[in-house]
């Protein structure tokens, strides 16, 4: 029985992918809007409208034809299918490189505005910084510095959290004081300095931080911080410095190690009042025996929910939390240099290969005068995706090698080998 004779006319099959694709907007055109399911790049009404996706896509009708040996067999695509798998692969590269660049930004990005998107992922906002995803971002501590924030407000070095003060009148014979009550009640009215919180505690429970009470002025002068026992680095006399004081010259560690002991002498004990809280209830030790001083004095934090922006300020808290809120849209075609889009084009091919293997593999085989012709349907879907892995792996790989930690470790290589070769360099003589 002889072979049979194949040529590139199609016998079989109504659909056949021409050796070139056309530019026009017709219906086999690359510039026709219904060849692409989602029109990122095709659409005229978008902002990412790009006339050079339109001439890549008819591009790529030749270069599948010739990859994919339309030359010598029919291939059974149309070209919507291979400018469908040319729209595809550009988004792929997009969010391949936006997860890259998520990557490098996050922890820089916690609380800063996000964004708001269409259905092709484009956004709608009016966000500061129009194509936040081809700009070099501002680097900040970020999540170590707002979880930096808040813990040094607990050990008193600053902070973002307010801490509010408030004055309660001690009672005669009256041990027992519900700040949680007084403080509440303050808030409401404004009353008894509740001006600075009000509406900002309600009945939320509060974190007491500090218990005092003022003493007269007279006596500021001895206990106070502007006076007192070697106040000017005086070991001999008492008080404030008079004529005939004697200053003594001292190191600075001793200087030191008298501000020190100063300081834990003041918070160790210089009242004879002391004082416990249990639950937001004060319990005063000694029981007042009479009304001096007439205040006590608190220091206090209230309770600040996670999820709610400081009313006043904008702490962060509304805006990026995770890699989906981001303000990253799809990349520009025009922002894609030569390396991206010769990966594009061969993850375009792999799928338009991947099309005509599902295509084929709905007919095991076809008839032909005399004989049956095998069809390659399945090995075709196998290499396809064999191939898009491939490609995804090996972009995936080349950008982690390209991480913004990952640059700096090989700037710091660079300069450490710079200075060790220079140090084999004699040093020049100059004479003047």
């Amino acid at each position: 029985m002889a072979t049979p004779t194949l040529t590139p006319s199609s016998q079989t099959s109504t659909a056949v992918l021409p050796s070139a694709g056309e530019f026009g907007t017709d219906t086999n055109g690359a510039g026709n809007l219904s060849h692409y399911p989602l029109g990122v790049y095709a659409d005229t009404s978008s902002d990412l409208y790009d006339v050079n996706f339109i001439t890549g896509a008819a591009d790529q009708v030749s270069y599948a034809f010739k990859k994919l040996g339309g030359d010598i067999l029919d291939i059974e695509l149309k070209v919507g299918n291979v400018y469908a798998s040319y729209e595809e692969a550009t988004l792929e590269y997009s969010y391949i490189v936006n997860i890259h660049q998520s990557k490098n930004i996050l922890h820089s990005s916690l609380g800063a505005t996000t964004g708001t998107f269409d259905s092709d992922g484009q956004r709608t906002d009016s966000l500061s910084g129009s194509n936040v995803e081809t700009k070099y971002p501002k680097f900040k501590l970020g999540y170590a510095k707002q979880v930096m924030d808040q813990t040094s407000t607990e050990v008193g070095i600053g902070g973002t959290q307010k801490i509010y003060s408030a004055s309660f009148a001690l009672e005669q014979s009256v041990q027992d004081y519900d700040l949680q009550a007084i403080i509440y009640s303050a808030s409401i009215d404004g009353s008894n300095d509740g001006a600075f919180f009000t509406g900002s505690v309600g009945k939320n429970r509060i974190n007491i931080r500090r218990v005092y009470y003022k003493t007269p002025h007279a006596m500021w002068r001895f206990y106070g911080y502007y006076g007192g026992m070697n106040s000017v680095g005086n070991l001999s006399t008492y008080g404030m410095y008079a004529d005939d004081s004697t200053f003594e010259v001292i190191p600075p560690w001793q200087n030191k190690l008298q501000a020190m002991a100063y300081e834990d002498a003041i918070y160790t004990r210089n009242s004879h009042y002391s004082y416990e809280i249990k639950n937001n209830k004060l319990t005063v030790y000694p029981i007042p025996t009479s009304v001096s001083p007439s205040n006590m004095w608190v220091e206090f934090t209230a309770y600040e929910d996670i999820w709610d922006d400081q009313a006043d300020r904008k702490s962060g808290v509304d805006g990026v939390n995770n890699m989906n809120t981001l303000p990253l849209a799809n990349i520009p075609y025009k922002n894609i240099n030569s390396i991206g889009k010769q990966w594009i084009r061969r993850f375009a091919l792999s799928l338009a290969k991947e099309t005509l293997g599902q295509v084929r593999s709905k007919f095991g085989q076809i008839p032909i005068p005399g004989n049956n012709v095998n069809l390659n349907g399945d090995k075709l879907i196998s290499e396809a995706r064999e191939e898009q892995k491939m490609l995804r792996e090996e972009l995936q790989k080349v950008l982690d090698e390209m991480t913004y930690e990952k640059i700096t470790e090989l700037q710091k290589n660079i300069t450490k080998n710079t200075l060790e070769t220079a140090q084999n360099y004699p040093y020049f003589i100059y004479q003047g």
